[in-house]
């Protein structure tokens, strides 16, 4: 653990992961946020983690969506965009009273088998419309409202749409980017002095994300339709392992402190 986020081994392994959280962005269409978010709570608090990954999050989207512009899907951005943005704020409504626990071992059991089926290619069987995208918006909005990490589950759901690479990422991109403009603006009022603290850090993390999402591009450019989604698969895949082995270690480190407080209680009445 490190002390602060102001000590120089902390900045140059963020700078390093920023560059591959860029790259990920690059190929798959998420990642940022997914990846950014952990590490900056390593040195501060969840909620300024999230805020301070917002801004290098929104910047890369925004490049990587302004170089594949051409190729966006408008009619899924739109149906799957709406819903997803009311999904999202019930999922946040229903976050306050769900279990965290559970929540993260739906979601991740969701992702992993999301990824299953991009690498199986049934995804690719299931030819969604319109409807779909609809539903799919939704729902990956709820469990992004309700687990806050909206990028994994938002590939999970796109994946089968079956769309070529380059309107995959730039759909992508532009939802996410949705998302950041509605939420950006909140993080900024609400905890501007110390976003401004951390400024150093923000643009370092930044730079790294671009020169990454840069990389990422050759990367991109190279692979094949099939190649691409399964890279995609194998990175939902990874995440919602990830997600599921989180939440085994905080269950199982609120079941030790739960059976710790019953053995105090009973210690403390035989006393």
């Amino acid at each position: 653990m490190f002390a602060t986020a102001t000590d120089p081994t902390w900045n140059a392994i963020a700078f390093v992961i920023a560059l591959l959280a860029g790259a990920t962005l690059s190929v798959a269409g998420f990642g940022v946020g997914t990846i950014l978010t952990p590490v900056l709570a390593l040195v501060m608090d969840v909620k300024l983690a999230i805020a301070a990954a917002a801004i290098p999050h929104f910047i890369a989207c925004a490049a990587r969506f302004w170089t594949l512009r051409s190729f966006l899907r408008r009619s899924i951005m739109f149906h799957f965009g709406v819903l997803s943005v009311v999904g999202c704020a019930v999922g946040a409504f229903m976050h306050v009273s769900a279990d965290d626990v559970l929540l993260k071992y739906i979601f991740g059991v969701l992702l992993i088998f999301s990824g299953v089926g991009g690498l199986t290619g049934l995804n690719a069987r299931l030819h969604l419309g319109k409807p779909s995208a609809w539903i799919a918006g939704g729902l990956s909005g709820m469990f992004g409202g309700l687990v806050g990490n909206q990028g994994g589950i938002r590939a999970a759901a796109l994946l089968p749409f079956d769309m070529p690479k380059e309107q995959f990422v730039a759909t992508a991109t532009a939802l996410a980017l949705i998302v950041d403009i509605v939420r950006f603006p909140i993080y900024v009022a609400l905890q501007k002095e110390r976003l401004f603290e951390i400024a150093p850090v923000i643009v370092s993390l930044t730079i790294g994300c671009m020169i990454g999402t840069a990389l990422g591009d050759k990367a991109f450019r190279a692979l094949t339709p099939t190649k691409f989604r399964h890279a995609v698969s194998i990175l939902i895949i990874v995440l919602g392992a990830t997600v599921l082995m989180a939440a085994g270690i905080k269950g199982g480190g609120a079941q030790t402190h739960k059976l710790y407080s019953s053995a105090s209680t009973k210690h403390d009445s035989a006393l």
